[in-house]
C-alpha cells in the first residue's frame, strides 16, 4: 500500500509563497493559493501575532493603501537551516588547521568578547539577584530560554531550557567550559557559580547555582 504525502497547510503554502515570490498583498496571495482574500488575511494577521510576518502600507491611486506582507526573520525557523552543520564543519576545520592550542585561543577570544558584552549590561544592575536577572535576560534574547529561580536554600538558579548552539557544543566541549567561565567573570568575585545540570550530559536543561560568597 502506497503512503500518501500530507498536503501542506494554508500557512505552509503562504510561507512558501512569500519566501519564493517576495512581498505581496492579500489579493495576490489569494489568487496564487486559490482561496479568498479574507481567508488569507485571517491567516496573515494570526501569523503577524506570532511575529512571523509584517507589512508595509503602499499607497494606491485610489482607495486605501495596500498592505504588502513579508516574512520576518522569525519565519526562517520554518525553512531548512544549515547553520549547525556549517558551525560543526568550521570547528573541525579550525582543529585540523590550528590544532587544539589554536582552538583554545579562539575560544578564549570569544569568551573575552562575550564577557565584555555581558558586563556592559550586568554591571549596571545593583545586587547579585538583579545581576543574575539581567544575565538571564541577555541569555533569553540569545535563544537560551533562560530564567532565574530561587534554589530554596538562599541561592539562585540560572536555568536555560534550550541550547541554540547544542550541535557546536557537542563538537567542541570547550564552548561549555568557557561559558561557565564567562558567567563567573561577569558576576564577579562575590559570587560562586556552579553548573548543576548540563544538556550535553543528558539533562533536560542547563542550570547554574549562584550563591553569594
Amino acid at each position: 500500500m502506497s503512503e500518501t504525502t500530507p498536503q501542506p497547510t494554508t500557512r505552509q503554502r503562504l510561507r512558501a509563497l512569500l519566501k519564493s515570490q517576495g512581498p505581496a498583498d492579500a489579493e495576490t496571495l489569494a489568487g496564487a493559493l486559490g482561496i479568498t482574500a479574507m481567508a488569507v488575511r485571517q491567516h496573515l494577521y494570526a501569523m503577524a501575532g506570532e511575529k512571523l510576518v509584517s507589512f508595509d502600507e503602499v499607497p494606491r491611486p485610489k482607495g486605501r493603501p495596500a498592505k504588502v506582507w513579508r516574512l520576518t526573520e522569525a519565519a526562517d525557523a520554518y525553512f531548512p537551516d544549515g547553520h549547525a552543520d556549517l558551525t560543526v564543519d568550521l570547528i573541525e576545520s579550525v582543529r585540523i588547521v590550528f590544532g587544539e592550542p589554536g582552538m583554545e585561543k579562539l575560544l578564549a577570544v570569544r569568551a573575552a568578547h562575550q564577557a565584555a558584552a555581558y558586563e556592559a549590561r550586568v554591571g549596571a544592575a545593583s545586587g547579585l539577584k538583579a545581576q543574575c536577572q539581567e544575565l538571564a535576560a541577555i541569555r533569553a534574547e540569545e535563544g537560551y530560554m533562560a530564567a532565574i529561580e530561587d534554589d530554596g536554600d538562599g541561592g539562585l538558579l540560572l536555568i536555560e531550557n534550550h541550547c541554540p548552539v547544542c550541535a557546536a557544543a557537542r563538537s567542541c566541549t570547550g564552548l561549555c567550559a568557557m561559558e561557565l567561565d564567562v558567567f563567573r567573570r561577569v558576576l564577579g568575585d562575590g559570587a560562586d557559580v556552579e553548573r548543576i545540570d548540563h544538556i550535553i550530559a543528558g539533562a533536560r536543561r542547563c542550570a547554574y547555582r549562584v550563591r553569594a560568597k
